[in-house]
């Protein structure tokens, strides 16, 4: 039984053949629609995915990057690593502040779509055409805005250029108007009918590439032709006798299993849920961590990351005896922001706008990806004729020639990607997926829904909806009112700095979760409503 008590917003669904959850009603439909047609969590996630393109323009599309994370039924959990290259022009001398984040210099080389056509390769059983359909549908008779949509769309306005000012900033910005994205639609459909080589290689590669070029970006024909995806094996820790998987480095879910190895000294049960000791212990954890991670975590295709130390008894042992349970300590924050002053946390010695949905199969094959465009739809760059638009992921990069982390941007160099779906495992079963947006607060989010469900029995829906918090630099932690006003109190009694942000704020994240249950079998589905996130079953 769950230690949890709370209200919540709507109920845990559940079924005996299938679930799906994701940011918005209609994407998780198309992959429900795909479940039912006898597709498996791949075709689905696939389906769902091309449908957030349309439905969430401004978070994800074929433009973005991400990882997915697949246990098949039958045979070895594994993680498909489509997060992204440096083109070959960029360097870092070569970006302002402002061009890192806007405009044509700020995209890396897309992922999304060689990840899904490599994952329908290996794994699917549904045409491109039909996973397609519904998100082709979507863009070509318009789709109804909901709240969040108008919002975003109406915050991301901005940062468009004259192509994406045409497509969203002529559709009124109210519940229920229609946003039709006719070039998206051509787009996707020749996508479909195509193949991954027409985005990579074909006239679509040609015209992205060259309306890059014609403005002063880096993305080239040849980077875009050089691109593919790479299978990895995922990192992975034990935890209350579970086994926590995520992708490895460039990926930095390494944080996320640092952070539980710190905590599992401590019985968390006895702290109460998001009482002041246990929201501190939680904290002081992720700050530890997250200066790790910015210190080592990078493409280890070029750099040596010293997993197996950081993870090791040792070393956690010896960070977990850093934590003080009466003080908050100080942090350099989310990023390496330059050089740090002696009294915030340091690494150890070793000697955005951003979505996740999930799916599960009748056959028990369970589809986990996250994927971005970065901030608010992305780079800002629509490509005319296409409906396309482009990702900053080069914001995520550090662009000083100074920076010692291995972030720094350099040619052909994945980077530091802080998405990471989460795939937990007990008596060597597939038990729960969870996952989350949210840029950097995503390693953090994450550990709570997590524990949520691990430590205190919660379901998927209650393990995301429960209160939350965010820390960032110096002491200073964004919370939700619904923490009870005591603890606030303690927690700021104990130097941290408060920040109330609403009882259900997006700047914690937006969580979706899949589960089956380890007696009868059903599948469970959670979905966030901090967003527009909704789960199905059937």
């Amino acid at each position: 039984m769950s230690q949890l008590t709370l209200l919540r917003t709507r109920p845990t669904v559940a079924g005996l053949h299938g679930a799906v959850a994701s940011a918005h009603p209609l994407a998780t439909q198309a992959g429900m629609d795909t479940l039912r047609a006898g597709g498996n969590a791949v075709d689905a996630v696939v389906a769902t995915a091309a449908a957030l393109n349309v439905v969430e323009p401004y978070m994800s599309g074929v433009a973005g990057v991400g990882f997915l994370m697949l246990h098949p039924a039958q045979g070895e959990t594994k993680v498909l690593n489509f997060s992204g290259n440096t083109p070959a022009a960029a360097t870092p001398g070569a970006f302002t502040p402002a061009t890192q984040d806007l405009g044509p210099r700020a995209c890396l080389i897309p992922g999304n779509v060689a990840g899904w056509f490599e994952a329908l390769r290996v794994h699917g059983t549904r045409s491109p055409r039909e996973l397609f359909s519904a998100a082709i549908r979507f863009a070509e008779e318009g789709f109804p805005l909901h709240p969040l949509n108008v919002r975003l769309i109406e915050q991301g306005l901005p940062r468009l250029n004259e192509a994406g000012l045409a497509i969203f900033g002529n559709v009124p910005l109210r519940l229920g108007a229609a946003l039709r994205q006719p070039d998206l639609a051509r787009s996707l459909l020749e996508i479909a009918d195509q193949g991954a080589d027409y985005f990579y290689r074909g006239p679509l590669a040609h015209q992205i590439a060259d309306y890059v070029q014609s403005q002063g970006g880096f993305l080239s024909r040849a980077d875009l032709a050089g691109y593919s995806p790479a299978w990895e094996s995922p990192l992975h820790v034990s935890y209350r006798g579970c086994s926590v998987r995520t992708p490895p480095p460039n990926c930095e879910g390494l944080q996320i299993l640092q952070t539980l190895r710190l905590l599992e000294a401590t019985d968390l049960t006895t702290l109460a849920h998001n009482s002041a000791d246990y929201i501190h212990l939680l904290s002081e954890a992720m700050k530890l961590a997250t200066a790790d991670r910015i210190r080592w975590c990078g493409d280890p295709m070029f750099y040596s990351i010293p997993v197996d130390r950081l993870l090791s008894d040792s070393y956690v042992g010896e960070r977990r005896r850093q934590i003080d349970r009466r003080k908050a300590s100080r942090s350099e924050g989310e990023r390496w922001l330059g050089t740090r002053r002696p009294d915030v946390v340091a690494p150890g010695q070793i000697g955005g706008m951003t979505t996740h949905f999930a799916a599960v199969d009748e056959e028990g094959n369970v589809a986990s990806i996250t994927q971005s465009l970065g901030n608010v739809f992305g780079s800002g760059v629509v490509v005319p004729g296409t409906g396309i638009a482009l990702n900053n992921f080069v914001y995520w990069t550090e662009v000083d020639p100074a920076c010692p982390t291995p972030n720094r941007i350099h040619p052909g160099r994945r980077w530091s990607c802080c998405m990471s779906p989460v795939q937990v495992f007990r008596d060597g079963k597939f038990w729960f997926s969870i996952g989350t947006p949210g840029s950097y607060g995503i390693l953090q989010t994450t550990v709570q829904m997590l524990l949520n469900i691990v430590d205190f029995g919660a379901d998927p829906q209650l393990a995301i909806e429960a209160p939350r918090f965010r820390v960032w630099e110096e002491t200073r932690m964004q919370i939700e009112d619904r923490i009870d006003p005591q603890v606030r109190a303690e927690l700021a009694a104990r130097g941290h700095a408060l920040e109330l942000v609403g009882d259900y704020s997006m700047l914690v994240g937006g969580g979706q979760s899949v589960m089956v249950d380890p007696e009868s079998g059903a599948r469970l589905g959670g979905a966030d409503p901090r967003r527009d996130g909704y789960a199905m079953a059937y």
